[in-house]
């Protein structure tokens, strides 16, 4: 009994001591990752950041309230083994971009706004093209969580569904009802955007009102949903609804290694846990034999694959099939 439990311990110990404890968004990790050589790799995202920043950015509460599970009748439908949804639908200006959520844990009510966003257009043969407000949501659903300081996504869509989202473009856009007003700050070292804090910036007041100089009312502005779903936790069923319907909402666990990718298809290798982050997922393919989904990060262009990235499809890593919604926009 006692040889099996040193044998155990021993196992432990080998175990820690192949994965190093390397600091956070340092050259260590980004070394360590690109030596270990697996299916993607890793450089500097956020060079003039604290890491209390970028634990912020992680605002995703991950055992929130559930929604009802919609199963797709996908054995007969016959996905294809790559699917992207800015070629399957062109003429659709946001499945192109890339937004930024600043210094605030908002990355739920991103998510959520991009997809729906794509989602119009895609259900209205491209006839309504419109940026869905983040800012809207983030400020003025207080049933999905803390704004900020997270949210949950299940509960963003319901919200869509049930109260509608006004339009609001990017940050200074002077797009739509509520452009979001939370600034992007500056990942590089010699840039022209605000230094990333991470203890800034309590969230935004909900304003039932347009910004000025611009019409429809508030009221009138509103898009809304039919009813909002959770995605079972299946390959097949994820793939048949972005081939269906358009991009959905994932949600996964951050590691300290993701912060640091640049190209391939992500798998964790190395750092301890950062936090929930919800991303929009919008397909899927294979590189040099890897399985991934194609997603869209809300940290603007400069991290990541241009604010994209691939993850690794097909065994739930680090929970990214458990948390999939969605919904059906009302035309």
């Amino acid at each position: 009994m006692l040889r099996l439990a040193c044998i155990c311990l021993l196992s432990a110990l080998s175990i820690g001591w192949a994965r190093p404890r390397l600091p956070p968004l340092s050259h260590e990790m980004v070394n360590y990752i690109n030596k270990a050589n697996t299916t993607w790799k890793a450089g500097h995202n956020f060079h003039n950041v604290d890491y209390s920043y970028v634990k912020r950015l992680c605002g995703t509460l991950m055992n929130g309230p559930k929604l009802p599970v919609m199963v797709q009748y996908a054995d007969d439908l016959q996905v294809p083994e790559n699917f992207d949804s800015r070629e399957q639908w062109p003429n659709c200006p946001t499945l192109q971009e890339i937004r930024d959520q600043g210094s605030c844990g908002s990355c739920w009510a991103f998510g959520a706004a991009e997809a729906i966003s794509d989602r119009l257009c895609i259900h209205s043969n491209a006839k309504v093209s419109v940026e869905i407000s983040a800012e809207d949501l983030l400020t003025c659903c207080f049933s999905c969580g803390m704004g900020c300081n997270g949210g949950y996504p299940h509960a963003a869509w319901n919200f869509w569904s049930t109260e509608g989202l006004v339009s609001g473009g990017l940050y200074d856009s002077h797009i739509g009802c509520r452009p979001y007003t939370i600034p992007p700050c500056e990942h590089h070292v010699n840039g022209t955007r605000p230094s990333c804090k991470g203890e800034e910036g309590d969230t935004p007041k909900c304003l039932t009102q347009c910004e000025s100089g611009y019409s429809p009312s508030y009221t009138q502005d509103k898009h809304y949903g039919t009813g909002a779903y959770h995605v079972l936790a299946s390959e097949q069923q994820i793939m048949s609804e972005i081939y269906k319907n358009g991009p959905v909402e994932g949600a996964f666990f951050v590691y300290e290694d993701f912060l640091m990718y640049k190209t391939g298809v992500y798998q964790h290798v190395s750092g301890a846990q950062v936090g929930g982050h919800a991303i929009k997922i919008l397909g899927w393919g294979t590189e040099n034999g890897t399985p991934y989904w194609l997603a869209a990060n809300s940290w603007n262009t400069d991290w990541g694959d241009n604010g994209f990235f691939k993850i690794l499809r097909g065994q739930n890593h680090c929970g990214i099939e458990s948390m999939i919604v969605a919904g059906i926009p009302k035309m």
